[in-house]
């Protein structure tokens, strides 16, 4: 007989632990299944100095909280990993490592066929709590670069010194690749960034973090239904900003006066020669025009609440590219490595269920899907801004885990009719 369970839940990280919890605490029979380890990502992809954007006080998962000595602080790597594995100790949770699955499938008892690396499992109800990031993004015209250039994905990067000698090409300016460049850069190397139209944020406005003040403002907590641009906003890439030596702002017109090098969007590879489009100023005026719009919001909450908070002035570019670079000639440059930083793309090339969009993305609402028993968890703007975080993947959880206690239990169709 194939192993049975109520549900089983796909992903053993923070998202498939917290509600795991719910799980447990409602007595559902469950099991996580984890193809690596506990925390693994946040220990295996992550590089060195890596640290959280958000403040530790925003680590909060059911029954389990940041207790250390500096809630404003940020985590750094080896820290939230400890934090995610020491999660799954403090409840009795039936997380299985090292079991990938391979194929799930819709059971004709209404259920769902799991095969593993371990064998077959019949589930009830399934959730797949695996992310949103599952496949490094290089693109095609990267295989026109020279042989003699070192390329990785952001995914790989780990630190200055595990690159080849010379300049540093880091393509894409989202969280990571705005930290990778700076991390480069405070080791000494001279880095050459391309630019594409991440946004930005301000560590801190007006005595306090620019998180606190979201938080406080209930701005992770509007959901995306209820937010201009509706379930667009999922593709949105995050603010960059940095937790590092405390937290601070990172700006690219800084990096510039600092040395680095910076582009517009590299459109092609041409005789190993690349090539920009023009948008490296526009670039930087937008992600500076929403890092201000964001300090017009809490002034305006500031002055709604009558809040006593210290004035500060606002930011004015510290730089401005005289021309706009078109064309770098890779053979000249100094360039010996390459850091791919435009993101990831999703894989359910496993899960064989009618759920998704013609881009491969879940169609689901609040990770409910149309299929009976089949939920998702931990995506991007899977409810709120907050559900990718630690701060808001617990209440993401409770309510699936109220639709799975309310569900009727499907048991396989072999032992009913032995039954």
């Amino acid at each position: 007989m194939t192993e049975h369970h109520d549900v089983v839940v796909i992903g053993g990280g923070q998202a498939g632990l917290s509600i795991s919890w719910y799980l447990v605490q409602r007595g559902i029979d469950h099991v996580v299944l984890e193809r690596d380890s506990i925390g693994h990502q946040w220990r295996e992809g992550r590089w060195d100095s890596f640290t959280l954007v958000t403040p530790n006080w925003q680590c909060d998962l059911p029954g389990y909280h940041y207790t250390g000595e500096d809630p404003d602080g940020f985590m750094t790597r080896e820290q939230t990993y400890t934090f995610v594995r020491g999660y799954a100790d403090t409840f009795p949770a039936p997380v299985r490592e090292h079991v990938s699955v391979s194929s799930v499938t819709q059971s004709a008892d209404g259920g769902f066929d799991i095969e593993t690396t371990t064998g077959a499992l019949h589930a009830g109800q399934v959730v797949v709590a695996t992310g949103g990031y599952h496949v490094p993004v290089i693109p095609r015209f990267a295989e026109r670069l020279p042989a003699s250039i070192e390329q990785i994905h952001s995914s790989r990067y780990r630190s200055s010194d595990a690159l080849p000698d010379g300049d540093v090409l880091v393509v894409g300016n989202g969280q990571s690749g705005a930290q990778i460049a700076e991390d480069l850069m405070l080791s000494g190397r001279t880095v050459h960034l391309v630019t594409g139209g991440a946004p930005r944020v301000a560590r801190f406005y007006r005595g306090k973090d620019c998180v606190a003040w979201l938080h406080e403002m209930g701005t992770y907590d509007v959901s995306i239904a209820d937010h201009p641009g509706g379930s667009a906003k999922r593709e949105n890439t995050n603010h960059y900003v940095t937790g590092r030596d405390g937290g601070r702002d990172i700006d690219l017109r800084d990096f510039a006066l600092r040395g680095m090098k910076l582009y517009g969007r590299l459109i092609d590879v041409v005789d190993e020669t690349l090539h920009f489009a023009p948008t490296l100023e526009a670039s930087l005026d937008a992600a500076d025009a929403v890092a201000e719009s964001i300090k017009d919001s809490i002034d305006a909450y500031i002055a709604r609440e009558g809040i006593d908070a210290p004035n500060e002035s606002r930011y004015v570019p510290v730089w401005r590219p005289e021309q706009e670079t078109a064309s770098l000639d890779l053979s000249s440059s100094g360039i010996g490595s390459v850091v791919w930083s435009i993101g990831f793309r999703t894989d359910y090339q496993w899960l064989h269920v009618g759920v998704f969009d013609g881009e491969g993305h879940p169609c689901h609402n609040r990770g409910v899907t149309a299929v009976p028993g089949l939920f998702f968890l931990g995506l991007p703007w899977q409810h709120t801004w907050g559900s990718g975080r630690f701060a808001s993947v617990g209440r993401d959880a409770e309510y699936l885990a109220d639709r799975i206690e309310f569900a009727a239990p499907v048991q396989p169709a072999i032992e009913s009719s032995l039954a």
